[in-house]
């Protein structure tokens, strides 16, 4: 109770200090409201056409449902289709199809829903009319050795034994396939991953190099027979024969009318002619509502071997590196000085980097861009800087769980001055039909974290109304779908989302470190591969000395962007920040490593000329990465770093360049104070945020990461007049408490594990209620009695109602129909007693999965995780309260009573139904016949808590 007295009184202490402070100011008043709500704040799902089998009348339906559950649009991609349904399946870009497309964009425009279109039907770009010359390659190659006088004793040849990998589970012999691929007819049934054919390779180069560092062109000297007719002159020679082949992948989980090869993404003319067969199926047709063209992620060389040539390749690489590839092939194959080898192996990888961004992305946007359209696309994967990539795309897309990767796409649409970055969200979140709400609700708050803020669910597919439960599915949950017991509750995370990201998406970012992306040494390395995929901060780069620095600055606290090579050279310096297209930075991180572009060094030289905090954690890198030949270069990048005089500034050492500094340590830390860089302190009390700028102020969207609750006064790393509390759960808003200190702004917090809030500083006076802070005033009173189990929707049927005595899982009810149930069960009971308090905290105890609760017959709230707790103004309670709870379970009782009757619901072409564990995998396929009745319901125990505002 001296806690609260104290609490109380600073509380009314800063609120009357700063209408003192804004009166003496003269300040304007600012109210708390929340920011307007979009089809874009709010969030979006994948939406995938399965077989194409869609119908007008089923999508009045379905696209109403979406809207009514509060999602802002859709993303519409096709795939494979379902077993039985054939009659209904229509070819990708058939004038069929695009009929049922112009009228999806017509109903989706009524609706309030955005519309945006996968440009493939799976993943990558590829289908039917793909040619050979425009789809994927490989090089192959084979060496010899030879010495004076010495002839080849077999032709140089290289033959494709041929293999085919198989999506789906019906088999198939290579022997059986016709070429091309096309010529196959049920190419679902088929379900073809990857294909080879068994034939000889087309002959590319073959020059012999000796030891002496000649290197001749022996290609006109090979017969049709394959014969090298040339003899060794003096010396030791290596022969080095390239071979192109046709990589053979196929696009993944095509739907009818899209299966066949995927594009070269390094050829131009490719993506051309493949974005001509959208404009031919468009052409003349109003498509003016589709917001965005999508692609999944890069995904080609998830296959045997890899996407690694192009037949201009030689040609490429000199225009973009100054020198001839060609004569330096034993360096490519590994086969020279391991110095050599790297800076060759180097200039390859940035060539193919060059040509998927220039080729590829640019070419896309720009056709995109044409008919006032955007790109959405998911770079992660691919063999470039992936930050280049997402620079290219309108909105920026990433995936997956890892915080300091998630932060890839978010960072170039910081730096570069985009709007939104999208996630594809929740993916395989747990195994098929285990995941609810509150699992999907902390996936999307770390999403938010990395800074996220247009969520797209993985995913919602279209079903007809008629198809039996479970209806039509994807192979990778989560499954986001009306036959999903969670889906009436669904609505209340979304509104969540909504309300986070109306906030984040608002302002622009305030991050003060632009931590610069190093990939030279990784793109340098020999491996087991010719190419190097990149996916943010995770795979490749795991031991990467950047992901140290990342992981090390979002621990303690501190706000970063990732930058490359390309995005740096568009830095300059205002007032000595280093300003990028979209935001201001006090200063760059340079983590240790070999080798570094000399156009870079360059680069954080003259930033530091002219004004700006150049920090290196763990030394310099000594090495220029890639074939320099020019001299100047060479003693250019010496001069720079032998002109650097260092000496000691406490735990870093320092050299004055121009009218900035160079700073060296090992400690993050002490870098971060030689540069003036404040961190977020919350972090040491187990809070996270991401900060933005508002119009008065700043955003900070926090989340309680620690395991206990948080009530305590936060400091946040920014000064303010005043500050507002948003709940985006509840909807809850007010003044926050504030005390200024020491140049910071300090709020008091109430956050359990888990819970977010948005709070909104401003140099402006807030105007309103003080935000509810919530401390118990006495001792939980039970909900004893009787309660009430009404089963009202579901199956496989509807158990009968059932009156306890006290609350358990329903599965544990007498009756097989119980445990076999999934929907949704109403609780009811008659509250007798309640506290004396002006506020009742209702704590539910333990939930399976979600609940909403109604008192009286009015609508509470919903609950969706753990603490399952609602505050109730008393005035709500009348006497003999009637108390309703209203509990949806998971699909997995249901799903696990359909497997053990060998009830046949699996019924999708292609890869069917995948598990994500092992456990869970039978003749090939997902099967829950092992399952125990997982917990459901209402499980408690209930209480009525008094509480009192603080």
């Amino acid at each position: 109770m001296k806690q609260s007295l104290f609490l109380k009184k600073c509380s009314k202490f800063c609120y009357v200090l700063f209408a003192v402070c804004g009166c003496l100011a003269c300040t304007q008043n600012q109210k708390i409201e929340w920011p307007q709500v979009t089809n874009e704040t709010k969030p979006w799902t994948r939406w995938w056409w399965e077989g194409n089998a869609v119908r007008t009348t089923d999508l009045d339906t379905v696209m109403r449902k979406y809207q009514e559950s509060n999602l802002g649009g859709l993303e519409i991609t096709p795939i494979y289709g379902i077993h039985g349904y054939e009659d209904r399946f229509k070819d990708f870009l058939s004038p069929e199809w695009v009929d049922l497309f112009l009228y999806t964009l017509q109903e989706a425009k009524q609706l309030g829903l955005g519309i945006d279109l996968a440009n493939a039907s799976g993943w990558p770009f590829g289908g039917p009319w793909v040619t050979p010359e425009d789809a994927c390659k490989t090089v192959a190659y084979k060496t010899y050795q030879l010495k004076e006088g010495e002839q080849l004793g077999e032709p140089v040849r290289y033959k494709e034994e041929g293999f085919v990998r198989l999506a789906g589970h019906t088999p198939v012999k290579l022997a059986d396939l016709k070429e091309p691929v096309s010529a196959n007819a049920d190419l679902q049934t088929l379900a073809l991953d990857q294909v080879r054919y068994k034939k000889e390779l087309p002959l590319i180069i073959v020059t012999a190099n000796s030891d002496r560092g000649e290197c001749l062109d022996l290609t006109s000297k090979i017969k049709p027979d394959g014969t090298l007719d040339w003899t060794a002159p003096q010396g030791d020679w290596t022969i080095c024969a390239l071979f192109q082949g046709h990589h053979g992948k196929m696009v993944e989980r095509a739907g009818p009318g899209g299966e066949g090869d995927v594009i070269d993404h390094f050829s131009a003319s490719a993506i051309d002619h493949y974005l001509s067969k959208f404009d031919e199926a468009f052409k003349g047709k109003d498509i003016s509502y589709l917001r965005y063209y999508f692609n999944d992620s890069y995904e080609v060389d998830d296959a045997r071997g890899e996407s690694n040539w192009t037949p201009a390749f030689f040609d490429e690489f000199q225009k973009y590196r100054g020198y001839d590839l060609r004569q330096h092939l034993p360096a490519l194959l590994g086969m020279d000085t391991p110095d050599k080898n790297a800076r060759v192996l180097y200039d390859y990888r940035q060539t193919i980097n060059d040509l998927l961004i220039n080729h590829y992305s640019i070419r896309w946007q720009h056709w995109a861009a044409k008919q006032g359209k955007g790109i959405r696309n998911q770079a992660h994967g691919s063999p470039a800087n992936i930050l280049d990539l997402y620079a290219v795309s309108d909105v920026p897309e990433i995936e997956g769980r890892d915080l300091v990767s998630i932060k890839a796409a978010p960072s170039v649409a910081h730096t570069e001055g985009k709007k939104l970055s999208s996630s594809e969200s929740a993916t395989w979140l747990d195994e098929h039909f285990q995941s609810n709400l509150g699992d999907v609700k902390k996936a999307l708050d770390l999403f938010f974290l990395g800074g996220v803020n247009h969520i797209f669910y993985h995913g919602t597919c279209f079903s007809p109304q008629e198809a039996p439960w479970p209806g039509w599915l994807f192979y990778a949950a989560v499954h986001f779908n009306p036959n999903n017991p969670f889906w009436e509750d669904f609505k209340y995370l979304n509104q969540y989302v909504t309300r986070v990201q109306s906030f984040l998406q608002d302002g622009t970012p305030d991050n003060d470190v632009l931590l610069y992306y190093n990939i030279a040494d990784v793109m340098s390395e020999q491996g087991n591969r010719s190419l190097q995929h990149f996916s943010g901060l995770d795979r490749n780069m795991l031991e990467s000395s950047v992901r140290e620095s990342a992981v090390t600055l979002t621990e303690n606290g501190y706000a970063w962007d990732m930058i490359s090579d390309k995005q740096l050279l568009k830095t300059n310096i205002e007032k000595e920040m280093i300003v990028t297209p979209g935001a201001a930075y006090k200063t760059v991180l340079v983590s240790a490593a070999q080798y570094i572009p000399y156009e870079t060094m360059e680069k954080l030289m003259a930033l530091a000329d002219e004004g700006a905090t150049v920090v290196f954690y763990k030394g310099i890198p000594q090495n220029m990465a890639g074939m320099i030949l020019s001299e100047e270069k060479q003693a250019h990048f010496k001069e720079m770093l032998d002109a650097l005089d260092f000496h000691a500034e406490g735990a870093v050492k320092c050299a004055r360049v121009g009218k900035g500094k160079i700073c060296l340590s090992d400690d993050i830390n002490a870098l971060m104070n030689a540069a003036n860089v404040g961190a977020e302190k919350m972090y040491q009390a187990g809070l996270q945020c991401i900060r933005r700028n508002s119009a008065t102020g700043k955003y900070y969207f926090i989340e309680n990461s620690s395991d206990r609750k948080i009530e305590d006064w936060i400091p946040l790393c920014t000064e303010a007049r005043s500050a507002a509390i948003f709940n985006p759960m509840t909807g809850a808003s007010g003044l926050a408490a504030m005390k200024r200190n020491d140049g910071q702004t300090d709020v008091y917090l109430e956050l359990n594990p888990g819970e977010t809030v948005i709070v909104s500083t401003s140099s402006q006076n807030f105007t309103g209620d003080a935000y509810a802070y919530y401390q118990n005033a006495g001792e939980p009173n039970p909900v004893s009695g009787s309660w009430t189990v009404s089963f009202v929707q579901g199956g496989p049927q509807l158990p009968a109602s059932i009156t306890v005595d006290s609350l358990a899982s329903w599965t544990d009810f007498a009756g097989d129909e119980y445990k076999a149930f999934s929907g949704t069960a109403v609780y009811t009971t008659t509250i007798d007693k309640v506290p004396v308090a002006d506020v009742i905290k209702l704590d539910l105890g333990s939930v399976a999965e979600n609940a909403s609760v109604y008192l009286n017959g009015d609508y509470i709230g919903t609950v969706i995780d753990s603490p399952y707790q609602l505050y109730i103004p008393a005035e709500k309670f009348k006497g003999q309260d009637e108390l309703v709870v209203r509990v949806a379970n998971s699909m997995a009782n249901r799903i696990a009573y359909m497997d053990k009757k060998g009830m046949d619901w699996k019924i999708f072409y292609n890869v069917n139904m995948s598990a994500r564990k092992k456990e869970n995998v039978k003749n090939g396929i997902f099967d829950a016949s092992n399952w125990e009745p997982k917990p459901s319901g209402l499980l408690g125990p209930v209480m009525l808590i008094p509480v009192v505002v603080k």
